[in-house]
């Protein structure tokens, strides 16, 4: 069962009119696309408290979603959206919350209809345990016609390289318990930190940094203007400049490592990192900007640490 939901801003008395409109195009939208779901619209004063009221009332009894995908919001350092970091960390904490999966697509312009067939790979970076929704994924993108014709990769990193043997046979054992059929490659710590760094991917680290620091350096002005501690979005924060540093550094290193064995891949997947604690919001979009530079067509995905494929299923 699939929701479609569209938050319109405002107040609902006075566009009511308008949510019943959206709800015909959005309606007609999801028939044209031959999609099953239903539309649902929702008036709300901004996005974060329409989407907070539907996080926790959608559905009917048991029956409630348990995925929410968004598109990942490229657009909001070009179009100078300052308010969409707030509201993407926002909804993330929301859906951990209330114990929802999340899917975050980069790309969606380019996601390919059922008449252009990919023969690449769907690539799976299995960072964090996610209860299978990744495994799950990519075995429901493989009944569509666009992606029928793929294979699928599943990359694991190993902390030292005499466990990489022994991590590749459980996770082949793993696979073959649940008769998934993957080609498994793991990848040393060893391997990953000598990795060399591409040009465009070492600006894009250094432009992050120097973003970073100048919001730091605005955020202690403003705490010394007004002896307040460091505030962002109207809370406080803790930042420690080596733990924000060490985020951006692996971040980049896992684009990096996208980049080198996923360049032909028809879609990738990676674990969603969550938000870290007390980080301000523009940090954490930073972070995500730096893991999906140069990267065309990517699922992030957050489990709910429950299975969801078993040797049931």
């Amino acid at each position: 069962m699939s929701i479609f939901v569209s938050i319109i801003d405002g107040d609902y008395h006075e566009r009511a009119e308008d949510a019943k409109d959206a709800c015909k195009e959005l309606s007609t939208y999801i028939d044209y696309k031959q999609c099953e779901g239903v539309a649902e619209i929702v008036v709300a004063p901004n996005m974060s408290e329409g989407f907070r009221g539907i996080v926790q009332t959608m559905g009917l009894g048991n029956l409630k979603p348990n995925i929410i995908v968004m598109r990942y919001p490229e657009i909001w350092r070009r179009e100078n959206l300052t308010d969409i970091p707030a509201t993407f960390v926002g909804i993330i904490n929301d859906c951990i919350v209330a114990n929802k999966a999340v899917v975050i697509v980069k790309g969606l312009d380019e996601w390919p209809n059922e008449y252009q067939r990919q023969y690449g790979t769907i690539d799976l970076y299995w960072i964090v345990r996610d209860g299978g929704l990744m495994l799950l994924l990519s075995q429901l993108l493989l009944t569509k016609d666009s992606f029928e014709g793929c294979k699928i990769q599943v990359f694991c990193i190993a902390e030292e390289d005499s466990d990489a043997e022994g991590l590749k046979a459980d996770v082949k054992k793993f696979l073959y318990d649940l008769r998934m059929q993957a080609e498994v490659i793991v990848i040393s710590m060893k391997l990953w930190e000598a990795e060399g760094e591409q040009q465009e991917s070492v600006e894009a680290f250094s432009a992050a940094r120097r973003r970073v620091a100048g919001y730091l350096e605005v955020m202690k002005e403003q705490a010394r203007r007004d002896g307040t501690p460091l505030m962002a979005d109207g809370k406080p924060v803790f930042v420690e400049e080596q733990q924000v540093e060490k985020f951006l550094y692996t971040t980049l290193k896992l684009n990096l490592m996208v980049q080198k064995y996923s360049r032909m891949a028809a879609v990738v997947l990676v674990s969603l990192p969550p938000p870290p604690l007390n980080h301000p919001a523009t940090f954490y979009m930073e972070y995500m900007d730096l893991l999906v530079e140069n990267i065309p067509r990517l699922l992030i995905v957050r489990g709910y640490h429950k299975d969801v494929v078993t040797l049931f299923t």
